[in-house]
């Protein structure tokens, strides 16, 4: 009977295994530049940041299965930078999505963003931090539930063809609730191109289909592979890199465009540093013409 009980609790716990959510977080929070006088009891910000951490790696997101080793590794920085009353704060968000590359201990960035504008409360009737996709509840929830959407979206897209989609609707819905009951940053059709409605506009709108495609033909035909047949890579990344300069064309300072580079700068750098010379001068071209603001740093490739 013994031996019956401890096989039950052994599946039951075989089973939830199995089910385990689909994103590694790493999580800081950051309250160092609030004023003493704004700040109150630090032991709120601890607190906090342990909510905010056991939400995003507790909530389900998908039915899929993922060992531990197949979980999306994501980084989330809070910084907390004013106090606007009891419980109540706003400041900035720094996401990071990372992709591991097949066959190689490498991990690729494929998707960095800042979020300048969040407001949250941290109320004892928002720390429960229930979420229900089809209502809102609170700032806090929302933002967290949109990364973790948004995160599984540009995962998915990276390893099948538009495969991110499902999630895109699922957060594009998720904005629209949030926009509808507190405007700001969630506002659709906001005209600051930044702000974060602006990441499930771009990737919905059919002038980034070419984008989305070409994405995961970088990744999983060319990243994944590039120990195999570097040359190949390379022009498979060079014809993508081609569709971002036709995508910037038709959506200037799109904040996909500008994500893209934030994200793979420094990738882009190490791929074409091992091109032959002729190569090294077209893409430092190329690249610097479609992320000017770090053509210093791209200078590296020509060395």
């Amino acid at each position: 009977m013994l031996k019956k009980i401890i096989l039950s609790w052994g599946m039951l716990f075989i089973s939830q295994s199995l089910l385990a959510q689909e994103i590694n977080w790493t999580v800081t929070l950051n309250s160092g530049q609030l004023s003493i006088s704004t700040a109150g009891d630090r032991q709120i910000f601890v607190e906090m940041e342990t909510a905010i951490r056991s939400f995003l790696n507790t909530q389900r997101w998908t039915t899929d299965i993922f060992s531990e080793k197949e979980k999306i590794k994501c980084n989330l920085n809070i910084n907390l930078l004013k106090s606007n009353g009891q419980y109540s704060f706003s400041g900035n968000a720094q996401l990071q999505v990372i992709r591991p590359v097949y066959g190689t201990t490498y991990e690729s960035v494929i998707f960095q963003y800042i979020d300048r504008n969040i407001d949250i409360s941290f109320a004892p009737e928002d720390r429960t931090m229930l979420f229900n996709e089809q209502s809102y509840s609170n700032n806090l929830t929302a933002l967290l539930a949109y990364y973790s959407l948004v995160a599984l979206a540009v995962d998915y897209d990276s390893f099948s063809k538009f495969g991110g989609g499902p999630y895109l609707e699922r957060a594009y819905n998720l904005a629209v609730l949030a926009g509808n009951a507190i405007g700001g940053a969630w506002t659709m059709g906001n005209k600051e191109t930044r702000n974060r409605n602006w990441i499930v506009e771009n990737l919905r709108d059919q002038q980034f289909n070419a984008f989305r495609e070409g994405f995961y033909e970088y990744h999983r035909m060319a990243l994944d592979d590039f120990s195999a047949n570097p040359v190949k890579a390379r022009k498979i990344i060079t014809d993508y890199l081609q569709t971002v300069k036709s995508t910037a064309a038709l959506r200037p300072n799109a904040l996909m465009v500008n994500a893209f580079f934030d994200a793979k700068f420094e990738e882009l750098i190490k791929i074409f540093s091992e091109s032959p010379k002729a190569e090294k001068q077209e893409m430092f071209s190329l690249i610097s013409n479609l992320d000017p603001n770090r053509t210093e740093l791209y200078r590296k490739i020509l060395k």
